[in-house]
């Protein structure tokens, strides 16, 4: 995969100094703002980055050997969690799409099959719940929509803090009549809330299972934690998003593309091509870091960008306190999600959609195991469909029917087109196995990529007709791609909730951790690298 010249270019490892106050390992998002609040602190900043591009999973790239100019997010793909806050402390813009509608549902069947378009028409969404599901679905979303929102707007200040204990948390922000809601919510799993609302359609709870809750989670969705994951992506509180999830202008390298402008801005250097691959101590406090070419940089901080098994493989062995190794060993998990990124000639028509419904494109489009049940194609219905898949996984199988997002989003943003006007899209698939018990994936992957489009099909015939080029990344190609340790997304399961995550100080003298695997959670949000850095120059007075 090349990389697209809207992520600025660094300069590479040749120009290595020979010491800095601070050197940051990786330059994911995370990374990206601690440098920039620690260099307009004053303090010498190295930011060095093993790939020879900046931005960790926060790229836009050109990926597709068929369709070169074609421009995509091969990472992430949406800007939602970001808080406003951040964004005025770090003094920068970024531009960001509406996406309207921003999910759609559809079912496997013609004319008069039951679907739904969500967006900013409320009335259009409750009449489609109420046509083609029933009135009470309406109610119960409506509950659930304003809870979700009291909640949102409690747990937001606790974003941009160290964490604390959720019933600590609880009692700090959140209303004292949620807050057991609260508690309850992050311990527990996500079928538990969803079945708190009387939804009457499954495929509607399994849609709000799958998107908010199981995204990119090792857990299925009875699980303890799944419902921290789902308030998690409950959180977009951008500007102009009505709650909702954006797309990054120019791709999500726009989102690293910024923050590396303001960080060199500050004052800070950011190195590519600079693979760390050891943290130096003296006296048992930091020192320094050494680079594959045995080079070494000394530096009395060291702040650990990179996911936190990372992190804690650059320590020599048994620096790390015992307690907090043991701990993070025991939420280490594999990731268990697949994306097929796609460059499409043209678009997909959908066959549940009837002349003249609104665009689905740009929206998060729902392809659910189980919702063939809702037009007479058979099958189990969606929440025992999506339990077999995720039985499926955890015995190494590739699930025969998996969840899928699929994303299309240059209807939106067309500057990620190229002349000829090919589309990028993708499809996030969630679950699969890290590893499969019969086989590989580089012998399976190619027959799975081709069950995917079936499916496909199923809601939009003649979908596979449309396929220029695919660029599939099961789990072991997301770690190999983008560097993260075990493929997961997150870094660290977001089942695993505030103290229980990576800690920013992690008891090694001059060492910090600031990445998805810390508090709040993964995804792009930055708070880790705000919380980080503001850690870093509390320690250092």
């Amino acid at each position: 995969m090349s990389e697209h010249s809207g992520t600025t270019a660094t300069s590479n490892a040749s120009d290595l100094p020979t010491r800095a106050d601070v050197v940051i390992v990786g330059s994911g998002h995370n990374g990206l703002v601690s440098a920039i609040l620690l260099a307009r602190a004053g303090l010498d900043v190295l930011v060095l980055e093993a790939a020879g591009v900046i931005g960790g999973a926060t790229r836009t790239e050109n990926p597709f050997p068929k369709v070169p100019g074609l421009r995509h997010s091969t990472g992430s793909y949406l800007l939602g969690l970001m808080p406003p806050e951040l964004l005025a402390t770090l003094d920068v813009r970024i531009p960001v799409l509406r996406r309207d509608p921003h999910y759609f549902l559809p079912t496997p069947g013609g004319p008069g099959s039951p679907y739904l378009l969500m967006g900013s028409d409320t009335a259009a969404t409750r009449r489609q719940l109420a046509e083609f599901f029933s009135p009470a679905d309406v109610a119960a979303d409506d509950a659930m929509q304003a809870e979700l929102a009291q909640l949102r707007d409690d747990l937001a200040p606790a974003w941009l803090a160290e964490p604390l204990p959720a019933e600590e948390i609880a009692q700090r922000h959140v209303r004292p009549a949620l807050r057991q809601v609260f508690v309850d919510l992050v311990r527990g799993s996500v079928a538990d809330y969803l079945a708190r609302f009387d939804f009457r359609s499954e495929l509607l709870v399994s849609m709000y299972a799958v998107t908010d809750g199981l995204s990119g989670l090792n857990a299925g969705p009875d699980d303890p934690g799944t419902g921290h994951n789902f308030l998690v992506h409950n959180m977009c509180r951008l500007p102009g998003s009505d709650g909702t999830w954006m797309i990054a202008e120019g791709g999500m390298g726009t989102v690293s593309r910024t923050f590396a402008d303001a960080a060199r801005a500050a004052g800070a250097t950011i190195l590519t091509d600079a693979p760390v691959t050891a943290i130096t101590l003296d006296g048992g406090a930091a020192s320094g870091v050494t680079l594959a070419d045995g080079r070494h940089v000394a530096a009395r901080v060291v702040l650990g960008a990179c996911d936190p098994y990372r992190l804690m493989d650059l320590l020599p062995d048994g620096a790390l306190p015992a307690e907090l190794g043991a701990r993070m060993a025991a939420v280490r998990r594999p990731g268990t999600t697949l994306k097929v990124n796609l460059a499409l000639t043209g678009l997909p028509r959908f066959s549940c959609l009837p002349p003249g419904a609104p665009s689905p494109f740009g929206s998060t489009i729902h392809l659910l195991p189980g919702s063939a049940s809702l037009v007479g194609g058979g099958g189990e219905p969606p929440m025992a469909a999506l339990r077999a898949m995720w039985a499926d996984v955890q015995a190494g199988r590739l699930p025969a029917e998996p969840t899928i997002e699929w994303y299309l989003h240059t209807t939106v943003d067309p500057s990620l087109q190229d002349e000829a006007g090919h589309h990028s899209s993708a499809l996030f698939v969630q679950s699969v196995p890290y590893a499969l018990a019969d086989g590989t994936w580089d012998a399976a992957l190619p027959g799975y990529v081709d069950r995917l489009i079936g499916i496909c099909e199923r809601y939009a015939p003649g979908t596979g007709d449309l396929i220029a080029d695919a660029v599939p990344l099961p789990p072991p190609g997301i770690e190999a791609h983008f560097g993260i340790t075990g493929g997961h997304i997150h870094h660290v399961d977001n089942t695993v909730s505030f103290t229980d995550r990576m800690p920013y100080a992690t008891g090694v003298d001059g060492v910090y951790a600031g990445s998805a695997g810390c508090h709040p959670a993964g995804s792009v949000i930055g708070a880790a690298g705000h919380n980080a850095a503001r850690r870093i120059l509390a320690d250092l007075g």
